[in-house]
């Protein structure tokens, strides 16, 4: 398309051209020429017919002179501007307006055959050889007691029906030109609006297949061009985001991956070359251990996040009492709690309160965010859990009272392994999956979740659940 598109049109174009002008030049002659010779044949027929009615049956009655007849022809002569004569049977000349009278010397047409014209009443040509050039002849015949007597003949010089011809093809031309400016506007406006938004595209279309997704594609236009160039743009920095992604997801697992590795061998080197005594092996089998749970921990939210992506996430969804899942998640939590002296405040709608969702992924949800702001908040402070109840939704609030996440950072937060800087100290056991998953199962729920936070005071996250419809008809 690229290099043969334009080309093609502007072919097209010119065969427009050329073809115009044949047609004109061939066909619309022809049928100007045609029509126009009829029109006059028909004046002149009518013109003929009436003087062979009058002053023809007057002549061959004895009613009239050939003197009179003369001038009356030459008359018709000058407003016709044709020549008129009056032909015996025979072919003989009786009266002709371009000569004078000369009874003693006639002139006769030879080979002059009026069966010849049998069912037309003109013919175009030199009148059986009279003339040297092309006449329009038309005429009519002279009755007297039902017999023929005479004919009225009309000869046209045929170059100026030729004349006529050329002023309307010249029109016809004239017409022509102007579609061609016209048609020539209509491909500066396909240049314009059609080809070079096209050839940016395509453009742009072989700078993305190879491989250079921020290329800017700009086409500034309101119509499906605009809209593809604007859908291949966003497709580009869809993918470049994308690919952005997958660099920093390769970075963080190995950098989540690569600390507790590096710990656990310099642990167990340690241990094994005498460096911590057999004594302290126990704690520091210990530090393996956890060490251990975390990247069991990490390559499980990595798989988590994997399956949700590629197969989808399957639901199971039930009616079930959030209340209940509620109270069992923070019983889970009672040993971290007790030992950082943080005290969760429950204020829950109702003693039951039945949403329509996956039990145990919305447990899930629940537990990495009591999770999350247990990490983040400081001893002695509180975490307050709050369910209310609006418009047949149930919304769920974690708030906590810890270090809180810079504003900047406050719409990153369920970006994969994410973690603010203020985090990054606090947050040792962290993989920076946990708000992602809550995120994609809330979702996968057809609800939503967002975040609050402001730095130094604390963060609450809450989100949507739909209430059961046992509990909307009670």
């Amino acid at each position: 398309m690229k290099k043969t598109l334009y080309l093609k049109f502007l072919i097209a174009y010119g065969i427009f051209a050329v073809f115009g002008f044949v047609i004109i030049s061939t066909f619309m002659q022809q049928l100007t020429r045609d029509e126009i010779t009829d029109d006059k044949a028909h004046f002149f027929y009518t013109t003929v017919t009436t003087i062979a009615d009058t002053y023809g049956a007057s002549l061959y009655n004895n009613e009239i002179s050939l003197t009179a007849i003369k001038d009356e022809l030459d008359n018709v002569s000058i407003i016709t501007d044709a020549a008129i004569w009056i032909v015996n049977p025979s072919g003989l000349i009786v009266v002709d307006s371009a000569s004078p009278l000369d009874v003693e010397n006639p002139v006769t047409i030879e080979g002059f055959d009026p069966a010849a014209n049998a069912g037309s009443y003109y013919s175009v040509g030199n009148y059986y050889g009279y003339f040297s050039e092309k006449y329009l002849n038309v005429s009519a015949t002279i009755t007297s007691g039902f017999n023929v007597v005479g004919y009225v003949v009309a000869h046209y010089d045929y170059s100026k029906i030729q004349s006529e011809v050329n002023k309307y093809l010249n029109i016809d031309y004239i017409l022509l030109a102007v579609l061609f400016l016209l048609s020539l506007i209509i491909l500066i406006f396909f240049t314009e609006i059609v080809y070079i938004p096209l050839k940016k595209i395509t453009k742009a279309t072989e700078q993305y297949a190879g491989g250079n997704l921020r290329y800017n594609l700009q086409v500034e236009s309101d119509d499906e061009i605009g809209y593809l160039a604007a859908s291949l743009a966003y497709m580009a920095g869809e993918l470049a985001k994308g690919e952005d992604n997958q660099k920093q997801l390769v970075a963080n697992v190995s950098h989540d991956f690569r600390s507790p590795l590096t710990s656990i061998k310099g642990y167990l080197e340690a241990m094994n070359d005498g460096t911590i005594p057999e004594e302290m092996h126990e704690k520091y089998i210990n530090i393996v251990l956890n060490e251990t749970d975390r990247l069991i921990k990490l390559t499980n939210n990595l798989l988590t996040l994997n399956n949700l992506n590629t197969e989808g996430m399957v639901l199971e969804l039930t009616d079930f009492d959030i209340n209940s899942v509620t109270r069992q998640t923070i019983s889970t939590f009672e040993g971290r709690c007790v030992a950082k002296k943080i005290a969760v405040e429950l204020t829950l709608t109702g003693e039951e309160m039945y949403v329509h969702a996956d039990k145990t992924r919305i447990q899930q949800v629940i537990y990495n965010l009591i999770d999350n702001a247990i990490k983040f908040s400081n001893n002695n402070s509180v975490i307050k859990i709050e369910t209310t109840e609006k418009h047949d939704k149930l919304f769920v609030s974690v708030k906590d009272s810890g270090i809180g996440i810079p504003k900047e950072s406050v719409a990153l937060v369920f970006d994969r392994f994410y973690k603010t800087d203020l985090s990054r100290g606090k947050d040792k056991r962290g993989t920076g999956l946990g708000l992602s998953i809550t995120k994609e199962i809330i979702r996968a729920h057809g609800e939503n979740i967002n975040v609050i936070s402001t730095e130094g005071v604390g963060t609450e996250f809450i989100f949507s659940l739909p209430i059961s419809k046992d509990m909307k008809e009670d």
